[in-house]
């Protein structure tokens, strides 16, 4: 992210935008990333094509009837189920998303099975992954923060009880922020309106918010599977982002950690998903 791109329907160069989903399939390409390398059983599963991935999913929820788009999904392929017209590979998505990669994490890509997207129904979903940014006017978008995500959960769990939900917040910890609704149709070289945090105050107010959210052990209750807040440095004005492992970021000892939330997800993939 730390790259400007055109974002938003006007197509004006940021390197965050809210009006734009990129920094959301981007996050959940990243944990994606993560999980392969943490999860043989996973790993087999995408080699032996028992698996297929989806973006922008849309799933019913069957006890209340709502719909809801997921970010990435990740099932079980289903006969008579409409195929994507040009299916992608996940290690595609890097180009379509304009997703850097250091030499490194290029060399573990090529080295993971080839990973597809396919067609599926709600019922055969394994995992569901949705990712959220709250970089601004952090108490003000707290409460929509929270129900968005905690309608996530319990749309995935009444569609298939034992899909695990996984959760990823980014928020800005920075002092300053260049925001794109307060500067609309220019790009952030532009800008003249600098909105100010007071931090850390302000991040912390966020994080709280995720560490309300339910989680569960199991394969049955309410709850995310798994779920992260990660914190970055991120003032939008085309200075690189930094990722902020300060407090009041979760530390690693918390549930909440980034690499915590990919160890437990990991495991319980392998735990419950290793017989299919």
């Amino acid at each position: 992210m730390s790259t400007p791109q055109p974002r938003g329907a006007d197509g004006f160069l940021w390197q965050y935008h809210s009006r734009s989903d990129t920094h959301s399939k981007v996050a959940c390409w990243g944990v994606m990333f993560d999980l392969l390398q943490h999860s043989d059983v996973l790993r087999k599963h995408v080699a032996s094509g028992k698996v297929v991935f989806g973006i922008n999913f849309e799933i019913n929820d069957f006890v209340h009837h709502r719909k809801k788009n997921l970010d990435l999904v990740i099932a079980r392929p289903q006969q008579g189920v409409a195929s994507p017209a040009r299916p992608r590979t996940f290690s595609a998505l890097t180009e379509t998303w304009s997703i850097e990669l250091s030499v490194d994490q290029r060399r573990r890509l090529d080295a993971l099975p080839v990973f597809t997207e396919g067609a599926f129904g709600a019922n055969a979903v394994l995992m569901a992954l949705e990712a959220k940014a709250c970089m601004t006017a952090h108490s003000k978008a707290g409460p929509r923060l929270f129900d968005e995500l905690n309608s996530s959960h319990q749309i995935v769990h009444a569609a298939s009880e034992r899909a695990l939900a996984v959760g990823f917040v980014m928020i800005n910890s920075a002092a300053t922020f260049v925001s794109p609704d307060l500067n609309r149709r220019r790009s952030y070289t532009e800008a003249d309106e600098i909105s100010h945090h007071k931090q850390p105050a302000a991040a912390q107010t966020a994080v709280k918010r995720v560490e309300s959210l339910p989680t569960r052990s199991g394969a049955s209750g309410h709850g995310y599977d798994g779920i992260a807040a990660v914190l970055v440095d991120m003032p939008n004005d085309g200075s690189p982002v930094r990722l902020d492992a300060s407090l009041p970021a979760p530390p690693p000892t918390s549930p909440y950690h980034y690499e915590s939330m990919i160890s437990r997800v990991a495991n319980e993939y392998d735990g419950r998903f290793s017989g299919i």
